[in-house]
């Protein structure tokens, strides 16, 4: 279902993503400290990657990035835009990569849709695929000291997580959290906060 609805909004998404990645110093100084925490140490999967626009931005960080989309109509145009780059059409819970052998996982917004049940799958599959001093990093939007809320989000249901309760959810699946960045909505956005979160598998 959540492939089906960016199916549908695919091109106006690229659009709308070309527009904002390059808008918030505070995200690019946190994707640059991703990579710096991976560079060197092998492959790095962008999941949920869309048209691309952030797999290219981390092969422009020196890193061997991939990109894993489930929408197919995503996955075209990321690969119409940046033919040099690897996408695949597939799922954060189960990847068809071999276990211990990413360096680092990008989840930007990607989990966003995940009804709450489903979150720790995702998280094991995460442990499972990076090796040992692997990296995630999560983009979300983060609650202000509330529980977690729904809201209705342009194409289908998403969630405003309380960054504890997902730091909670990646401790049980083995991930240390390294650091966490919170930024208030910018001119234009959904009066709703954003945050990051960088956990380490030991």
């Amino acid at each position: 279902m959540r492939a089906a609805a960016y199916d549908g909004v695919a091109v106006q998404y690229a659009e709308f993503a070309a527009e904002v990645w390059d808008r918030h110093p505070l995200e690019r100084a946190v994707w640059a400290a991703f990579a710096d925490s991976v560079r060197g140490r092998g492959p790095v999967a962008d999941l949920g990657c869309g048209p691309g626009h952030l797999t290219a931005h981390l092969r422009s960080l020196g890193l061997d990035a991939f990109g894993v989309d489930l929408s197919p109509a995503m996955i075209a145009l990321a690969e119409a835009a940046h033919p040099e780059l690897r996408f695949a059409v597939g799922s954060m819970a189960a990847l068809d990569v071999p276990d211990a052998s990413l360096a680092g996982i990008l989840s930007w917004y990607s989990v966003i849709h995940t009804p709450p049940a489903e979150l720790p799958g995702y998280f094991a599959e995460f442990a499972r695929t990076l090796a040992a001093g692997g990296h995630v990093l999560l983009g979300c939007f983060a609650a202000r000291g509330e529980p977690l809320t729904s809201f209705d989000h342009k194409v289908t249901t998403a969630y405003c997580w309380p960054l504890d309760e997902l730091a909670g959810i990646a401790a049980e699946a083995g991930f240390a959290e390294v650091g966490r960045v919170y930024r208030e909505p910018g001119e234009g956005e959904r009066p709703l906060r954003h945050g990051s979160l960088l956990l380490r598998k030991p």
